[in-house]
């Protein structure tokens, strides 16, 4: 898997303190919430690359079961985004 991008990301605290609140309401850092809404706008937009991978489901991650569990997500859930269709 490549690498993941880091990036600094300045924001109203205002903004921020939402995106924590919403990013808690759903299980997800506030890391990920940003990510999520960002390849949700991009698939709306058509502008998501076809090989994106799927982001994990939010919440901890199922227990792993055996070998081949590698804790990617499952084809329900609204984390989902990025997948073609």
């Amino acid at each position: 898997m490549p690498e993941r991008k880091s990036i600094l990301l300045r924001l109203d605290p205002a903004v921020y303190e939402a995106l924590s609140r919403w990013a808690g309401d759903d299980l997800r850092s506030t890391n990920s919430q940003i990510e999520y809404l960002l390849r949700k706008a991009l698939a709306e937009a058509g502008r998501l690359p076809g090989h994106i991978r799927r982001m994990r489901r939010p919440g901890r991650p199922p227990r792993s079961t055996g070998a081949g569990d590698d804790g990617e997500a499952g084809d329900d859930g609204p984390a989902d985004v990025g997948e073609a269709g």
